[in-house]
């Protein structure tokens, strides 16, 4: 059935239903009206459908009337009557039955309708409630937790001004500028305030208009906060500000609003809102805020997971593995909260290596180290990444919480264990063969197998990662050398292994400590995850 004829089938199927075509929409979809009515419910309310030509999407139906007695908000309508009837990605559309999908997505919007109608649903206003505060756009970078008077930039980028919340102003500067912002002179008077109370909206009087109703509303979700958000506005009042801005940090979001104070308003239902206290009757003005400091950042995917966060991490090797591994770390929070991210190379990228390289031909020349470094600032200016062009034996790495072997030579990961341990968590990650099989490694608290300890299992025929001998395929030819082929994808797969360790570190996850992902199916498989213990051969276990 081609695109027209399903259209056709679809609106005369709705016709039959009630509902009449009257056009497209701007962007192509078809509009038709009629009424949702809920089994019981008299004659409906009148509403709008508009359908994707194509029945890729979810049809879009929205109220034309809210009736009357309808409280201000209600659970899975907004206030242009914009109804939420399913969640999307909650379903998969049937493209080959554009009929059957789009009234059964009528079918369940008159039963979300019927439900409203009844009252029901009110829970749902809590997880909704950030579709029910939408407002001035503040953008907060706070990683401690102190509370009260707080530090707001207020920057500028082609005309679009914006708030940022910040307890660090020169790393919120660098978020900036890799933004575009430049920071004003303005400020904002700020204060931060805790709560327990997840935020709902209230079923009537919604939105706040007032600090009166803003207290109000409070005052059923948590005395203790309304209080506290009486009082710093009071504070603005006699500190004789413009306006004040009060963040509210909830367990289920943070959100906030301001109050510009009526210097000049001689209005006299303004002045006498409250003989007691006449900032009862300033207007406040709805902010939403967005979380977009390094924790949340890296927390927010994985959020039942510790991240890495706080932690010391070093990376020896910013080739094919370590550059993509690396990334991957700094999205998991390393350099992040007091925590560093040092990169060891003392090599150059060079044409052959950007074929497989996270680094591209603008560092065509450049130190691998300090190109991938200056790269991680730009993706998170927030990070705090450290470069040593250096070969590792030369370098003082300080103190580190774990040391990562990304350089795919094994005599050198022979000699970072040699060195390094037992003082200090080590994870090697490597490809074996031409990209027949990638292999993680991690040894910590001094137990379980070292990477030397494998090599003497290896040559005994133990703990191999693939039953046949690996295939032995070189390349290249004159000034450039020998080299493995094997793809960029190889080097992914290798670095997505050791960012799954790196995270199970984090998290006191030591087993399997050895891991192996089997990329050439060709082969079979020889040694599944397991945890090995030291070798009885091993020089550096047994010294």
């Amino acid at each position: 059935m081609n695109s027209a004829t399903a259209a056709t089938d679809v609106i005369e199927a709705f016709k039959q239903r009630g509902f009449e075509f009257i056009g497209k929409a701007d962007d192509g979809w078809f509009r038709l009206r009629g009424r949702l009515t809920p089994p019981q419910s008299g004659n409906g309310c009148p509403c709008e459908i508009q359908l994707d030509p194509k029945f890729c999407e979810l049809p879009r139906i929205r109220l034309l009337e809210i009736p009357p007695e309808l409280p201000a908000a209600v659970p899975h309508l907004g206030a242009d009557g914009g109804l939420c009837y399913i969640a999307k990605g909650t379903v998969v559309l049937d493209i080959f039955d554009p009929i059957g999908q789009s009234l059964a997505c009528l079918e369940r919007a008159t039963g979300v309708f019927g439900q409203i109608m009844k009252g029901e649903m009110v829970e749902d206003l809590a997880e909704e409630f950030f579709a029910y505060w939408d407002g001035w756009l503040c953008l907060v970078d706070i990683q401690g937790e102190d509370l009260g008077r707080q530090r707001c930039i207020v920057a500028e980028a082609n005309g679009t001004r914006l708030w940022f919340i910040t307890d660090n102003e020169e790393r919120t500067t660098r978020k900036l500028d890799s933004l575009g912002y430049q920071v004003t002179d303005r400020t904002v008077l700020t204060y931060r305030i805790k709560t327990t109370a997840r935020p709902r909206p209230l079923t009537n009087n919604w939105p706040p208009r007032t600090v009166r109703d803003i207290l109000a509303w409070q005052s059923a979700l948590d005395p203790r906060c309304r209080r506290k958000i009486h009082q710093r506005i009071q504070e603005g009042e006699k500190q004789k500000a413009n306006g004040v801005l009060i963040i509210i940090e909830s367990p289920l979001m943070t959100y906030g609003f301001s109050v510009f104070y009526n210097r000049n308003d001689q209005n006299p239902k303004t002045r006498l809102a409250d003989s007691k206290d006449p900032t009862y009757g300033l207007e406040v003005m709805i902010v939403s805020v967005v979380r977009i400091d390094d924790r949340y950042l890296a927390q927010r995917n994985i959020p039942t997971s510790k991240t890495l966060a706080g932690k010391r991490i070093a990376v020896v090797g910013c080739g094919t593995i370590g550059g993509y591994l690396s990334e991957m770390l700094v999205k998991a929070g390393t350099g992040t909260s007091g925590g560093t991210l040092t990169l060891v190379d003392f090599d150059s990228l060079l044409p052959q290596n950007i074929g497989r390289h996270r680094l591209g031909f603008p560092d065509l020349l450049s130190n691998k180290a300090i190109a991938m470094a200056n790269e991680l600032r730009r993706l998170a200016p927030g990070a705090d990444v450290r470069a040593l062009p250096v070969d590792v034996r030369q370098a003082q790495l300080g103190e580190l919480d774990l040391l990562i072997d990304a350089s795919g030579e094994e005599s050198l990961g022979h000699w970072l264990c040699g060195n390094y341990l037992p003082h200090t968590s080590m994870l090697s990650v490597w490809i074996e063969g031409p990209g027949t099989a990638v292999r993680a490694l991690l040894r910590t608290n001094n137990s379980g197998a070292c990477y030397r300890c494998l090599w003497h299992s290896n040559r005994r025929g133990e703990l191999r990662s693939v039953v046949d001998p690996l295939p032995v395929i070189l390349a290249g030819h004159g000034c450039e050398g020998l080299y493995v082929p094997f793809p960029a994808s190889t080097s992914v797969y290798a670095a997505s292994l050791g960012a799954e360790m790196a995270l199970d570190w984090a998290n006191d996850i030591y087993s399997p400590s050895l891991r192996t992902r089997l990329i050439d199916r060709t082969h079979q498989l020889a040694t599944p995850d397991c945890a090995p213990l030291r070798d009885r051969d091993c020089p550096i276990c047994n010294s």
